[in-house]
């Protein structure tokens, strides 16, 4: 690929919107590849979460007028971090720079709360691509929490 047309991808136009009657469906229609589905709860398992956990966000990833992702992420009013904690693209939208953008995004969304001063994110250490992606943003590895997962946090300042 061509750096100009790589370029163009990461560019991708990407809203991030709530995940409501309009969209819940296409959010549950979502799938992994293969050999990433041991990396993340499934969508179901997340949007009940969400149901059950006020301080849960959950935003459907949508490109050109269509879901690609979904993503979740809590920033407690009592507390100066927010916690990534569900993020993906659903396979067949893989590899066109969708992933970037919403991490944009979300960043962005993130950033407009006044009270985070640092995100977190934990994911599976064998999950490569996404240890790749994160650290492009600023994340740094801690280390595993108590589940084996790697814990990394991007600092926002004061």
């Amino acid at each position: 690929m061509t750096r100009s047309a790589e370029m163009r991808n990461t560019e991708q136009p990407v809203l991030l919107e709530p995940v409501g009657e309009g969209n819940r469906s296409a959010v549950l229609d979502l799938e992994l590849m293969p050999e990433q589905q041991g990396f993340v709860a499934s969508n179901a398992e997340s949007l009940e979460e969400a149901r059950q956990d006020d301080e849960a966000i959950a935003r459907a990833v949508v490109a050109t007028g269509r879901v690609v992702g979904f993503l979740m992420y809590s920033a407690p009013e009592d507390d100066d971090e927010a916690t990534i904690y569900r993020f993906m693209i659903d396979r067949r939208e893989q590899g066109k720079g969708l992933g970037r953008a919403a991490i944009t995004r979300l960043l962005e969304e993130i950033g407009r709360l006044e009270h985070v001063r640092r995100i977190s994110i934990c994911y599976e250490p064998a999950n490569l691509a996404a240890r790749r992606l994160y650290a492009s943003f600023g994340f740094v590895e801690k280390g595993l929490d108590e589940e084996n997962e790697m814990i990394a946090v991007r600092e926002l300042g004061p």
